[in-house]
């Protein structure tokens, strides 16, 4: 008989649910809260899980993060029951794994189709994946990967996690003016794991948001530890994802990190990605007006490889345009990439933004940029990201040049 796990705190809708299922001849067990529904998730193993989204301590997404770090529930169909249905929502919800997402009232023609369509679709998986040496040994793989990253976190409280800063260099003059933070894994069984790795399997665990704020406090202490040391203040930039940025909470932390260290709000930048912001680009726009009403600088990252972008960019609350490392390589010789990168810059300018040139890696880029008033450079041509140690070396070279001056 198929299991089915109703997670809901509203005592009436639970116990209807609970009777549809059985009429229905499934197995129904209930939970009235988030962490007796994980309880019960993790003992009896459902087939199915419907819940709840927004209760009390614990809500759907707590839920879901939860199960999909476990390995017994990491792959269990999850059924979000709301009556909170905008866009963001929903989003949220599949980014952190949901399989689909009922709005409340809903029929009980919608609700079984809901739950047939997922049973179906998991049963087909389950063949496929049984049937497929590579995909299940793939699959294997993974799921060891993934137990390795929650450890990492769960006992090494992210002691094997670093910060490495990527310096950004005014153009003309030289002189770094701000830097990037990126993530980095030091894994004893895996070795060092980049940030373009760590991301996609840190957000198909949920564990994007520990690790997320774990970077964001570790920046903010570091930023202001070197203005505490006497360096000149810089700005200093971390990436977001699409789930840390759709957090409910998002500017409380912020807030929360940047008062805890002193650290002027303008002294910090997140950078979002292009695609990111057009995913849902009313949400973003406000989200990211909150942000810049408190001071907090605004990049957009990877400039010129998403979609539909250009109209949106004016309406745009940001202050700095990254023109992605594809247009910049070989620019010279490149008449479309030059042409691009030009009109860039000068789009970038003519609505008041900073333009960065990432992935700088010869004296011809760097030549063709400061022809074309680019603002600043990002890459190899001046330094790979470096530990904050590394990099400290830098802002000391800079003090020394200062003085002499």
């Amino acid at each position: 008989m198929t299991k089915i796990l109703v997670i809901e705190d509203e005592n009436s809708v639970r116990e209807n649910l609970v009777e549809l299922l059985e009429a229905e001849d499934f197995e129904a067990i209930d939970a009235a809260n988030g962490k007796l529904g994980i309880n019960l998730a993790l003992t009896e193993v459902p087939d199915l899980i419907l819940c709840d989204l927004m209760m009390p301590e614990l809500d759907g997404y707590g839920v879901l993060t939860t199960l999909r770090q476990e390995p017994l529930t990491a792959t269990i169909p999850f059924i979000f029951l709301t009556a909170k249905a905008t866009k963001t929502d929903f989003r949220q919800g599949m980014e952190l794994g949901a399989d689909d997402y009922l709005t409340k009232p809903f029929t009980r023609a919608e609700l079984l189709s809901a739950i047939d369509g997922r049973l179906k679709k998991q049963a087909t998986l389950k063949q496929y994946f049984s049937t497929s040496p590579q995909l299940k040994a793939f699959n294997s793989e993974m799921l060891v990967v993934k137990n390795i990253l929650h450890g990492a976190i769960e006992q090494g409280h992210f002691r094997q996690f670093f910060v490495e800063y990527q310096p950004q260099v005014d153009i003309h003059s030289g002189k770094i003016i701000a830097a990037e933070a990126l993530l980095r894994w030091q894994s004893p069984e895996l070795g060092i794991v980049a940030a373009s790795e760590l991301v996609p399997l840190a957000e198909s665990t949920g564990l994007i948001i520990p690790i997320g704020e774990w970077v964001l406090e570790s920046v903010c202490q570091q930023n202001q530890a070197w203005q505490n040391a006497g360096y000149s203040p810089l700005c200093i930039a971390v990436n977001f994802s699409a789930c840390q940025f759709t957090q409910p909470d998002l500017i409380k932390k912020i807030i929360h990190f940047l008062t805890a260290n002193n650290l002027e709000p303008h002294y910090l930048e997140l950078e979002l990605t292009e695609s990111l912001i057009m995913q849902d680009i009313n949400a973003a726009i406000a989200i990211m007006n909150e942000l810049r009403s408190l001071g907090v600088k605004i990049a957009v990252d990877d400039f010129g490889t998403g979609y539909s972008s250009l109209m949106y960019l004016k309406k745009l609350p940001i202050n700095k345009l990254k023109i992605d490392r594809y247009f910049i390589h070989n620019v010279v010789n490149d008449p479309q990439k030059a042409a691009i990168t030009t009109a860039l810059i000068q789009m970038g300018h003519n609505l008041n933004l900073q333009v960065v040139a990432e992935g700088v890696e010869t004296e011809l880029d760097l030549e063709f940029l400061r022809q074309h008033n680019c603002d600043a450079m990002q890459g190899f041509l001046f330094s790979r990201p470096v530990a904050a140690a590394e990099f400290q070396k830098f802002l000391s070279r800079s003090a020394e040049i200062k003085q002499t001056s």
